[in-house]
């Protein structure tokens, strides 16, 4: 018995929000809107292996800008559109949300979320019935429904969402950037936790000459002017070299484009892309010196790096067994010179009698001053013991003596007698002057 489906939202309604509000990736890849996407098989595989879990079935690609976050979905969408996916995903259909063009025209929030909701609602009950297609919303720009981004029309919309989130009725997928998810949508553990993440690297240049030989035929055919490998590696290189600030391989896709409609328009059509139209189309996104560019040193190694990726040159790969690592193994091989050995030796040894007859002639000269340092000090100890000597003996020769040396220094200091002049003094007097000279 079959289960009759009663949906608040119907076919029509649900029809007309996604003609109105959404681009189909499936639909539009089914038309040959999209040139081939390259170089992202493992980022859409750890998409569709997430998108066929139960719950937590949200996926987020984390990437800086021009690296391809759009271009991963449109490449999920080529690979459902050519049955690479397991039944689950079958015939299901990718749809981008617009929400500038459903926010158009709006005046309050409620009237926003009036369109929003439905088309949400509608999605979700049609996910449990299994004859209907899978369903799968791509959000860009996500971090712009969070209620903290400021100054966005969409911001609080995440509330609205978190219910089929949870319930795990919504097949989803956001991008942005990982700076923004990580100052937005981050600081909502709620709405972290019900994304997981995939991270999106910057191509290198074998990869971006990958990329960009996938999209040249699309290329060409739009401006009918033919674009050789080593002209599109040249792009590569003159973008990684000069374009800093943006990525690969956004910033070749775009010079590439550039220079072919500068050609179609200076030059012609039906015939090769010149070098001129790549300088001029790089020095103007520069603001360099067009002339200045050419390198016949770059132009000769990119011929040979494309060679070699296009197999037009073998490189030899010696098949090395893996060793321990041994540094002894390098010198096992190594000749060595007798004579520059001796040499070496012998300018040692050299060097060593210098260094002894300095350091013997740094402590002869160390003796020698410790010597005179000691024979001055024992000199003066001598001359100062001999003073104290003296001092002592001359203190004795006092105390023996007596009075006898007083007179004798009395009769020293006392003046002679003059010519017929008798001086007639008192015994009292003569020891008065005596006690008063002592």
């Amino acid at each position: 018995m079959t289960k009759n489906w009663d949906y608040s939202v119907s076919d029509e309604q649900l029809e007309e929000l996604i003609k109105n509000y959404c681009t189909d990736f499936t639909a539009l890849e089914k038309e040959g809107r999209y040139g081939p996407i390259t170089g992202r098989d493992k980022e859409i595989s750890d998409c569709i292996l997430i998108l066929l879990q139960k719950g937590r079935k949200n996926v987020c690609f984390l990437a800086p800008a021009g690296v391809g976050k759009t271009a991963a979905v449109v490449g999920l969408a080529q690979t459902i559109v050519a049955g690479n996916v397991p039944d689950y995903l079958h015939d299901a259909r990718v749809l981008e949300v617009d929400l500038a063009r459903m926010a158009s025209g709006t005046t309050s929030r409620a009237e926003f979320q009036d369109r929003f909701l439905p088309l949400c609602k509608g999605v979700a009950e049609r996910y449990h019935n299994p004859d209907n297609r899978r369903i799968i919303l791509f959000l860009d720009e996500m971090h712009q429904i969070m209620p903290n981004c400021i100054g966005s029309s969409y911001a609080g919309l995440s509330d609205t969402m978190k219910p089929y989130l949870t319930a795990g009725d919504l097949l989803m997928i956001g991008a942005t950037t990982l700076d923004e998810f990580r100052m937005y949508v981050a600081q909502d553990p709620a709405m972290d936790r019900r994304f997981q993440k995939v991270f999106l690297k910057v191509p290198s240049i074998p990869e971006t000459y990958s990329i960009m030989k996938a999209l040249r035929p699309g290329l060409e055919k739009h401006h009918n002017v033919t674009i050789p490998n080593e002209l599109l590696m040249l792009i590569v290189h003159l973008t990684e070299e000069h374009m800093r600030k943006r990525n690969q391989p956004d910033k070749s896709i775009i010079t590439a484009d550039a220079a072919l409609a500068y050609h179609v328009m200076h030059v012609g059509i039906n015939q090769d892309l010149t070098y001129d139209s790549i300088y001029y189309m790089v020095a103007r996104e520069t603001g360099l010196n067009a002339k200045a560019m050419h390198d016949e040193k770059l132009i000769r190694k990119i011929n040979e790096e494309v060679a070699i990726i296009e197999g037009k040159i073998e490189t030899k790969e010696e098949q090395k067994e893996k060793v321990a690592y041994d540094p002894s193994k390098k010198l096992k091989d190594v000749k060595i010179d007798e004579e520059f050995q001796k040499e070496q030796e012998e300018e040692t040894k050299r060097q060593q009698a210098i260094i002894k007859a300095s350091q013997d002639s740094e402590q002869q000269q160390t003796n020698s001053e410790n010597a005179d340092s000691a024979e001055a000090i024992a000199q003066k100890l001598t001359e100062k013991i001999e003073q104290a000597l003296d001092k002592k003996l001359e203190e004795k020769l006092e105390e023996k003596l007596g009075g006898k040396l007083q007179e004798k220094r009395e009769k020293v200091e006392s003046p002679a007698p003059e010519d017929n002049v008798k001086h007639t003094t008192s015994e009292d007097a003569i020891s008065v002057s005596a006690r008063s000279k002592s």
